[in-house]
């Protein structure tokens, strides 16, 4: 039986909403999950598939109206400008990502929801965290906006639910791999963008350093380890508005090299930019024992087994239609 009545997710048009308000409507029932962004949904699955609706996260009354109308008693917030995106336009980085968040837990605070999922980052770390086997608890000091907005978001979580009880979860998401969705501004992006560029042209130019390693996931870990979290028990959670969270951590050569055993002939270059920066200041692994001991967290995905699939999907679908490019 499913603890939630209906979800409303706020951005369920990005890189993760698109994949997991669908598996939420086939997981809770297709008219129980409303699909909103701050754009209207173009045709698709998406769209068809269930309730949708236009919503901008900054209008906190059109938030709740949209709750009320629909009887929603869950929120999972998904809006955010990322990493290198926020870092060049830096109030509206704050507005959304913060100002969002804010919105949607007052919101649940007003109407009494039973809880609100807004996803962390491991760009809440900076340079000065331990950046190997980086712990659940450690120093946050990150030299983002990107980062200090997530840093802020978990303590607003954290606040609410001891202030007003507003039960408010959330992972620190490394980088998102994903067959179905295209790269959208992020600094790990270069791990979705690399399958593009191989497939169709053969070579890639990285904008990181060949040996920058970063913790990674797959995306149908990512959606496993949401719903987990937003299922479990929370008594059982300690960490809930931040759980350090990972499946996989490689280097962009040793992606590469990966990729090479299924492409021989495909070369890569690395001409480092400003992402670069972000990445020096991220950690290389990530300890997620809390998770795996707290709330049964397990993994599917590694890397030479998330390659293989990535290839399989995207192969067909790029040389039938030379659609998708990311570039």
């Amino acid at each position: 039986m499913s603890p939630f009545t209906r979800i409303l997710v706020i951005g369920a048009a990005g890189q993760i909403g698109s994949e997991l308000t669908l598996v939420m409507r086939e997981r809770y029932g297709a008219a129980n999950v409303v699909a909103s962004d701050v754009h209207p949904l173009k045709d698709g699955p998406l769209k068809e598939s269930g309730p949708h609706a236009a919503l901008d996260i900054r209008d906190r009354s059109a938030i709740a109206a949209l709750v009320q109308e629909h009887g929603c008693n869950c929120i999972v917030n998904l809006a955010a400008l990322l990493s290198a995106t926020a870092e060049q336009h830096v109030q509206a980085a704050w507005e959304i990502n913060i100002g969002g968040h804010y919105n949607t837990l007052e919101v649940a605070r007003e109407l009494g929801l039973k809880q609100v999922f807004c996803p962390s980052s491991i760009a809440a770390f900076g340079p000065t965290t331990p950046r190997d086997n980086t712990p659940q608890s450690t120093v946050l000091e990150p030299t983002t906006i990107y980062g200090v907005t997530k840093v802020s978001g978990e303590l607003l979580g954290n606040y609410y639910y001891q202030r007003f009880g507003v039960d408010c979860r959330g992972l620190r998401y490394p980088g998102i791999i994903s067959s179905d969705t295209l790269p959208g501004g992020g600094t790990t992006d270069y791990a979705v963008d690399i399958f593009y560029q191989a497939i169709q042209h053969g070579s890639y130019e990285c904008f990181l350093r060949e040996d920058t390693m970063l913790p990674m996931m797959y995306m149908p870990d990512c959606i496993k380890c949401t719903l987990d979290l937003m299922e479990a028990d929370r008594a059982k959670l300690s960490n809930a508005a931040g759980y350090n969270i990972t499946a996989m951590s490689f280097t962009a050569g040793e992606l590469a090299a990966e990729i090479r055993k299924h492409l021989p002939e495909f070369t890569i270059t690395y001409v480092p930019d400003v992402r670069q920066n972000y990445a020096d200041s991220w950690p290389r692994s990530i300890d997620d024992s809390a998770a795996r001991s707290e709330w049964g967290w397990q993994h599917d995905f590694d890397m030479p087994s998330m390659v293989t699939d990535m290839l399989a999907k995207l192969t067909p679908r790029l040389k039938s239609n030379g659609a998708g490019e990311a570039g």
